[in-house]
C-alpha cells in the first residue's frame, strides 16, 4: 500500500527535527536540520528556511532533494523525493509557518535569531518507509474521532447562553465534553492595558482568574495578535510556557498585584485558538494537554469552531447588555451591618482595587467597582446597568468600546474568589447589584 502525507501527520508537529539533503551542481552532498516542514496537501510539504547558505544554494542549482521525517509516536523514519517547486515569503502559509516558528522559538529565547526567509514549496514524487534495524515503539491506541453530533450540541449550548459567564462557562464545558481535555483557559483582551486577562478556567488548582498575558508574548499573544491558531506539540523540547510569562506563583497578590498564571504541571502539548467574531479578535482559548502531539487537525477545527461561536455570543451580549435601558433607581439595599466598616482602597495609577488590605483586581473592572462605589455613597444607589457604566467609564477612558460585561464578570468572579464581604450580583439583562456585609470607606489614592 503506498504511503500518503496523510499518513504522516505525526511527522509534521516538529517533535522531532526533520533532515534535508541536497547536492551542488556537481554532485557535492550537504545535510541540515529543519525547523519546520508543512503538509499542503497530499502533493506538495512547505519547508521553513533558515538553510545555511550551502544548502539554499544547493536547492537553487539542483532542486532535486530528499527529506527524512521522523514519527514523533514511534520513532518511524520516512524518506521523501522532493523537488523544488517555488518559493513564497507573503501569504496565508508564510504567515502560518512565520507564526509557528516564532511561537516555538520564544520559548527559548531565539525569536530574534529564528526568522524565516521564506516557505519553500516542494512536490512530492515519493515516500519510502525506512527499515529499521530495531523493533521500533508501537504508536499510541486510535483515538475516536471527534463526534459531530456532540460538537453540534456543544455549539448550541454556547449559542442558546445570554450572559457573558454563562457563555464562557459553556465553552470550556464543551471543550472537556467534545475533547476530553481537562485544562483550559479563556483570556479576554484588554486594550486599554495592552494585554489578555484570563477570565475562565477548568482544570487547574488555582484558577487564575485576573492573571495577564502582555499582548505580543508567547502563544498566546501571538495567536491574538495574528488571528490564528498556534500549538507546540513536544514541551520537552522548548522551556515551559508557563516559566517565560510570570514568576509570580509564590508572591503575595496584595503585595504585586500580579495574579499568578495557572499552570499545568507536567504540560506536553498546549494550542492558542483566537476568538475572533467578524475578524476581530477579542480573546484567545488556551488549552494544554500532559500528553504529547495531543491536538490533532480535527481537535485544531473542532476548538476553531468552538472559539469562534463563544466569540461571536460574547459580542451579541456586549450588544444587548449595552442597550439596556437605565430605569430610575431602587432606595439603597438593606442597612449594613452595624458595627463593621470595610475599608476599599483605589488606586487611580492603575484602578486596581483593595478590600480590607486584600487585593481584588485592577484595570477596567477596578474602575467600575470604584464607579459602583462612588454611586452608592453619593447617591444611596445600589442598582447599575452596564449601559449607565459604559458611558461613565468611556468618559474617563475614550478607548473603552467593548468587553465591558467580560471585565464585569472578572471582577465578580474575583470578588467570589476572594471571598469578599462585598459582591456584584447580577439581577437582570445587563443590570448588577452591589451588596455589603458592612459600611463602605473608599479610599483612593493617586487623584
Amino acid at each position: 500500500m503506498s504511503i500518503r502525507l496523510s499518513d504522516l501527520s505525526a511527522c509534521f508537529e516538529g517533535v522531532i527535527p526533520s533532515i534535508i539533503a541536497t547536492a551542488s551542481a556537481d554532485g557535492m552532498p550537504n545535510i541540515s536540520y529543519l525547523s519546520h516542514v508543512v503538509r499542503v496537501d497530499e502533493e506538495h510539504v512547505a519547508l521553513s528556511n533558515q538553510f545555511f547558505a550551502k544548502t539554499a544554494a544547493n536547492v537553487r542549482a539542483n532542486p532535486h532533494v530528499t527529506l527524512i521525517l521522523v514519527d514523533g509516536f514511534t520513532g518511524d523514519q520516512f524518506l521523501l523525493d522532493v523537488g523544488f517547486v517555488r518559493a513564497v515569503d507573503a501569504g496565508p502559509l508564510f504567515d502560518r509557518i512565520a507564526l509557528q516558528l516564532k511561537a516555538s522559538s520564544a520559548q527559548v529565547g531565539m525569536s530574534e535569531v529564528m526568522r524565516l526567509r521564506s516557505a519553500d514549496i516542494f512536490r512530492v514524487h515519493g515516500i519510502e518507509k525506512v527499515p529499521s534495524p530495531v523493533e521500533t515503539v508501537p504508536g499510541p491506541a486510535p483515538r475516536a474521532p471527534v463526534s459531530l453530533p456532540a460538537l453540534s450540541q456543544a455549539v448550541r449550548a454556547i449559542e442558546r447562553q445570554a450572559e457573558a459567564d454563562e457563555i464562557i462557562d459553556s465553552l470550556l464545558s464543551g471543550i472537556r465534553q467534545v475533547l476530553g481535555y481537562r485544562n483550559a483557559l479563556v483570556l479576554i483582551r484588554d486594550s486599554h492595558r495592552g494585554s489578555l486577562v484570563t477570565t475562565g478556567s477548568i482544570g487547574y488548582e488555582r484558577s487564575g482568574l485576573g492573571s495577564e498575558i502582555a499582548g505580543g508574548e508567547g502563544m498566546i499573544g501571538a495567536a491574538a495578535a495574528s488571528g490564528q491558531t498556534i500549538k507546540v506539540s513536544d514541551m520537552s523540547r522548548v522551556r515551559r510556557f508557563g516559566e517565560a510569562i510570570h514568576q509570580a506563583a509564590e508572591a503575595s497578590e496584595d503585595a504585586t498585584r500580579v495574579v499568578a498564571f495557572p499552570q499545568l504541571a507536567g504540560a506536553m502539548s498546549q494550542i492558542a485558538v483566537p476568538m475572533a467574531a467578524r475578524g476581530n479578535v477579542t480573546g484567545v482559548l488556551f488549552v494544554e494537554s500532559p500528553e504529547r502531539l495531543a491536538f490533532r487537525e480535527e481537535d485544531e477545527a473542532a476548538l476553531e469552531i468552538l472559539a469562534g461561536q463563544a466569540a461571536g455570543a460574547l459580542r451579541a451580549s456586549e450588544r444587548e447588555a449595552a442597550a439596556t435601558e437605565p430605569r430610575q433607581a431602587l432606595p439603597p439595599a438593606t442597612p449594613a451591618v452595624v458595627g463593621r466598616t470595610l475599608r476599599i482602597a483605589h488606586h487611580r495609577m492603575d484602578d486596581s482595587v483593595f478590600i480590607d488590605g486584600t487585593y481584588i483586581v485592577k484595570g477596567v473592572a477596578g474602575a467600575l467597582l470604584r464607579l459602583m462605589l462612588e454611586g452608592h455613597l453619593g447617591e444611596g444607589r445600589s442598582e447599575f446597568t452596564n449601559r449607565e457604566m459604559r458611558l461613565a467609564v468611556g468618559a474617563r477612558l475614550p478607548e473603552i468600546k467593548d468587553n465591558l460585561e467580560t471585565r464585569l464578570l472578572l471582577l465578580r468572579r474575583r470578588l467570589e474568589e476572594k471571598q469578599a464581604p462585598l459582591r456584584i450580583v447580577r439581577v437582570g439583562r445587563g443590570r448588577v447589584r452591589l451588596e455589603a456585609e458592612g459600611a463602605l470607606l473608599l479610599e483612593t489614592a493617586g487623584e
